[in-house]
């Protein structure tokens, strides 16, 4: 066990990401894009990362955020587009505006937690990771050949009408709990 997280603690330190166990997010699962994932995790969007150690949530916090996400309407995301950041192939959501809408509350709320831990500046637009194992050399070409592969699966349409908290276990992200977002009247993934 010992060995695993000392695996775990220098696979981080090597890719940028200080996680430790307990650390938290919230994402938004879109499963039916599970399928076109190279990335070796599940498809999703980011609301925020990282958020407040899983040993700081207690149930006024809980309870706040129960609240927070209430107040938003659930609200349809389109993939349709790619885009790239350096190394990263993904997805586009659109519209962006409920995305970041969710994250500006909850950083308003709790203003020490930044967005990516500040690495981006005041973060990332939304989007969803296809690939982002390709390094400077290969990821032209690489990247290139998913996009062209993964194009006519597109678009793909879903509603979203809950915000995912994953916890970091040592080894992975696993869920711990999902918060409801408010009615709205929308289609589920197609």
């Amino acid at each position: 066990m010992i060995a695993d997280e000392g695996r775990a603690d220098r696979e981080q330190e090597s890719d940028g990401w200080p996680d430790i166990p307990g650390d938290t997010a919230f994402t938004i699962k879109i499963r039916e894009a599970d399928p076109l994932v190279r990335a070796g995790f599940p498809a999703h969007v980011t609301v925020l990362y990282p958020f407040m150690h899983q040993n700081r949530m207690n149930g006024l916090v809980r309870s706040e955020l129960s609240g927070l996400f209430a107040r938003h309407p659930s609200f349809a995301l389109t993939f349709a587009e790619f885009g790239r950041y350096p190394g990263v192939l993904y997805l586009d959501p659109q519209p962006h505006d409920p995305v970041k809408a969710l994250t500006a509350d909850i950083t308003r709320r709790w203003p020490e937690h930044v967005p990516y831990r500040g690495i981006f500046g005041p973060g990332l637009d939304p989007h969803l990771t296809l690939a982002n194992h390709e390094g400077p050399a290969t990821q032209d070409a690489a990247y290139d050949a998913l996009q062209a592969e993964l194009a006519p699966l597109l678009p793909l349409r879903c509603h979203v009408d809950t915000v995912e908290l994953i916890v970091w276990d040592g080894e992975r992200w696993q869920s711990q709990a999902r918060y409801p977002l408010g009615p709205s009247v929308g289609r589920q993934c197609a």
